[in-house]
């Protein structure tokens, strides 16, 4: 898939959020400036944040519970975490059976931690677009489009 510009970013945040429910996790991977923070902006918008997400880079986690949105969201920034064991004093683990897990920089904790994640890279290009791939677990498989 081919993002061309931040607001292709914004609307598949936004399309995320009509596919995503409380349990899952959407990681999303990809080099510093990819635009992995404008999807998370727009998934979060369309679940009905009215400011813009700041990116939680220094918090690491930020929460967002209802009425602020439909239902129970961790936006979450590993990109400081240096050792995976300090991922455990995050309460990730505890936190995904109500709520959206979306993770930037997962795999600072490695691709086995996410297994069952929806897992989106993208790729900046020459023309300033962003190649997006996916890896589509089981438990996604009914939601994503097979076209994508």
């Amino acid at each position: 898939m081919r993002l061309a510009s931040p607001e292709d970013s914004l609307a598949l945040g936004a399309w995320l959020a009509e596919i995503a429910r409380p349990g899952d996790v959407i990681a999303l991977s990809g080099p510093l400036g990819a635009g992995k923070t404008s999807i998370a902006r727009g998934l979060l918008a369309a679940l009905g944040l009215e400011e813009e997400a700041p990116s939680p880079s220094f918090a690491i986690v930020q929460p967002y519970a209802p009425p602020e949105v439909r239902f129970p969201v961790l936006h979450v920034d590993l990109y400081r975490i240096e050792d995976p064991d300090e991922a455990e004093e995050l309460g990730l683990d505890d936190a995904r059976g109500d709520s959206l897990l979306l993770v930037e920089w997962p795999e600072r904790l490695g691709m086995d931690y996410w297994r069952d994640a929806l897992w989106l890279t993208l790729e900046p290009t020459p023309d300033g677009a962003r190649a997006l791939t996916a890896q589509v677990p089981e438990a996604w498989r009914g939601r994503w489009p097979q076209i994508l």
